[in-house]
């Protein structure tokens, strides 16, 4: 192995060390809830694969045989889209969201315990306006004003209900996130009494 090698997976990462990925049979997600995503999410990173096959297949159709599809963009927008949407989701599950290590890693375990804390009651605070928000936005794409169920569409040629989907995508995803803070809170609370 050259210096430059990752450290092995049981080796603690001590602070100025480089970061290291999670050894494949590493448990990702502290929870049930997190564990399910961790793997929903692998499941549903294929779909990346099927995002290129199906803008190659675009490509060929537009620039070879001059006969451009209807439906390609607004379906590989819209999967992506749900993907990026997810991936908040996982990104939490797996504890490798955006941290300013900078200051996390200079304090105790006490304090990181404490700033973790913080991060959960501010993060309880997000989500509870996006919660807010997203349920007005997803009841709005999904019900006509006379109370019908009617889908929200893209307005295209081809009027695909992607608009919809997706908003109410991101109420679940809202949801969801809002059950991992809670989760989060209620563990570090705990380890807090141990610290």
């Amino acid at each position: 192995m050259s210096d430059h090698s990752l450290p092995e997976a049981s080796a603690p990462v001590e602070p100025g060390t480089e970061p290291r990925l999670p050894d494949d049979n590493e448990p990702l997600g502290t929870n049930p809830l997190e564990r399910g995503i961790v793997w929903l999410g692998h499941k549903l990173s294929l779909i990346f694969a099927l995002i290129v096959v199906i803008s190659t297949y675009e490509i060929v159709r537009r620039y070879v045989f001059d006969s451009p599809t209807l439906w390609v963009h607004e379906t590989v927008t819209f999967m992506g889209a749900s993907l990026f949407v997810f991936g908040g989701l996982y990104a939490f599950a797996i504890d490798r969201h955006v941290r300013v290590v900078l200051v996390y890693d200079a304090v105790s375990e006490r304090a990181r315990c404490i700033l973790r804390l913080v991060h959960h009651l501010l993060g309880l605070g997000f989500c509870t306006m996006m919660v807010y928000a997203s349920w007005f936005m997803a009841k709005e794409s999904v019900l006509a004003p006379w109370g019908a169920i009617r889908l929200e569409t893209s307005g295209s040629a081809w009027n695909p209900p992607f608009p919809a989907l997706l908003k109410v995508l991101i109420l679940i995803a809202m949801v969801t996130l809002t059950v991992q803070y809670l989760l989060r809170l209620i563990q570090d609370l705990r380890q807090l009494r141990t610290l």
